[in-house]
């Protein structure tokens, strides 16, 4: 494997409760943005393994009118700051700003980029000079772990894969290689394979039960 794709909100930093919507999504606002426990640590870890890293993220805020370029331009300097003070560095970065609905006419289309299509990782992947297979797709929602599949990428979810998530998904090609708790996890297994061990806190079932 030669690299790792990395979604971001739920991956990178944590997701926010916006109680004037009552939905839980991306941050909109500076004082929202904050990584997640250890990420800058897991990043350096993937790095030092020799592992390329790139975000692949579906950013539709500015196309919904949440927010503007110039503080999406903000969250991006805050975490490329907290990773670099670790010793981590992101090797690239890609957004899909689109969105069907979008108000904002010029971001209004159904891409190829938008996860669960393959474009930004298409992208990534050319611009890394290596193949998708090579590649590990990481990701806390059911678009990542599709565009990883259909694009031949070890895909790794973050989070619990509970029984409730697979009566409503599309089959097993939606069903993660491995699932860690954190990123932070998830660069730990990623190490031990690439050691040719055995991950071992990778061993979650893909379907748990129980009520968190």
């Amino acid at each position: 494997m030669k690299a790792v794709l990395l979604d971001r909100d739920g991956v990178i930093n944590s997701l926010v409760y916006h109680e004037d919507a009552g939905v839980i999504d991306a941050p909109f606002k500076r004082s929202q943005f904050k990584l997640l426990p250890r990420v800058p640590e897991a990043i350096r870890l993937l790095n030092d393994v020799g592992l390329k890293t790139a975000i692949v993220s579906n950013q539709p805020g500015i196309a919904k009118g949440h927010l503007k370029p110039e503080m999406l331009k903000t969250f991006e300097r805050r975490m490329l700051s907290e990773i670099h003070s670790e010793g981590g560095h992101i090797d690239r970065i890609y957004y899909c700003l689109h969105h069907p609905n979008a108000k904002e006419p010029d971001l209004r289309q159904t891409c190829r980029c938008r996860k669960p299509e393959i474009g930004l990782l298409e992208q990534a992947a050319a611009d890394l000079h290596v193949s998708l297979q090579e590649c590990y797709m990481i990701g806390d929602g059911i678009p990542d772990l599709l565009a990883g599949a259909r694009a031949g990428c070890r895909t790794i979810f973050i989070g619990r894969w509970k029984c409730e998530i697979c009566q409503f998904t599309e089959g097993a090609v939606v069903r993660p290689t491995l699932v860690a708790k954190d990123l932070w996890e998830a660069s730990k297994v990623i190490r031990a394979e690439m050691a040719g061990n055995s991950p071992g806190i990778s061993a979650e079932p893909l379907c748990a039960t129980g009520i968190d």
